[in-house]
């Protein structure tokens, strides 16, 4: 199961040391790190990355759920934390790949005070105990949550809704004033210019997620050559975890934007023959 890990440590030395216990535990076969890094956070609340292995097959953790992770946990979730639900929900809205919850954020940050040290890792694990046993065994306190695909669905949510408005402001149209239709017909040309922006970088966002998907799936597939039987099979699981993972990301971007905008058309076009017969005009 693809999962975000929060390994917190009092000192650099116990990340380090926790760091380097993932790796033993990927290297035996408990876990697979996809990627990780080890994180500071400074007395100002800032958070710096210490160290980031270039090892894995997500090489580098920007534009990634742990680099979107590092940023929320130095970022706009520890200013909010003091500012209630609301506000903490707020700050978060952007954070997209991330694929975590405002539970997970809270916790995570709640534990990374001012001082301490990190482990912040995107990883496949069956069992929480491995990794429970040598963190803990260093001093650590881990913090999980299973990866879920609030990105494709928040990207779906706004496009359909930058579009529904757009046809709202279309349907208004219909009914008004000629100077009042030179103001709608620029907010109209704002929208969709900002619809194809979103639909550009969602189309962008899900190439990237692609390229993440290939790399971890290849990698797993030449550990599977270096294995023995019995652990040839949990890495085919693995694999097949994160395709579906992927599959479903993609499933649910375009249908839940094709959903809404079929609800959205509906409702418009309702409210366009409403309009139509207050105002007298032929259909």
């Amino acid at each position: 199961m693809e999962k975000m890990i929060v390994a917190v440590f009092d000192t650099e030395k116990k990340a380090y040391d926790g760091s380097k216990a993932l790796n033993e535990l990927d290297d035996e076969g408990s876990i697979t790190v996809h990627s990780e890094a080890v994180i500071a956070k400074a007395s100002d609340g800032t958070v710096s990355v210490k160290k980031e292995d270039d090892s894995f097959p997500i090489r580098t953790v920007a534009g990634t759920a742990v680099g979107s992770l590092i940023g929320l946990l130095g970022g706009p979730i520890g200013v909010a934390l003091g500012a209630g639900a609301g506000t903490l929900a707020g700050a978060i809205s952007e954070a997209y790949v991330a694929d975590v919850d405002t539970d997970f954020l809270y916790d995570a940050s709640s534990k990374l005070t001012n001082g301490k040290y990190a482990v912040v890792a995107d990883v496949s694990e069956e069992w929480e105990t491995p990794i429970d046993t040598r963190m803990e065994a260093l001093g650590g306190t881990v913090i999980r949550t299973v990866k879920k695909n609030y990105e494709a669905d928040q990207r779906a949510q706004d496009i359909a809704m930058a579009k529904m408005q757009r046809d709202q402001l279309k349907t208004e149209m219909t009914t008004a004033s000629s100077s009042r239709k030179a103001k709608l017909q620029a907010k109209i040309d704002a929208l969709n210019k900002k619809i194809d922006t979103k639909m550009t970088n969602a189309k962008q966002r899900l190439e990237q997620m692609k390229h993440e998907r290939d790399a971890k799936i290849q990698a797993l597939e030449t550990k599977r050559k270096t294995v023995q039987t019995e652990r040839k099979t949990q890495m085919d699981e693995r694999s097949d975890e994160i395709k579906r993972n992927y599959d479903e990301a993609e499933k649910r971007f375009k249908t839940q934007t094709a959903d809404r905008l079929d609800r959205t058309a509906k409702g418009l076009e309702d409210r366009a023959s409403k309009l139509r017969k207050e105002a007298e005009i032929p259909a």
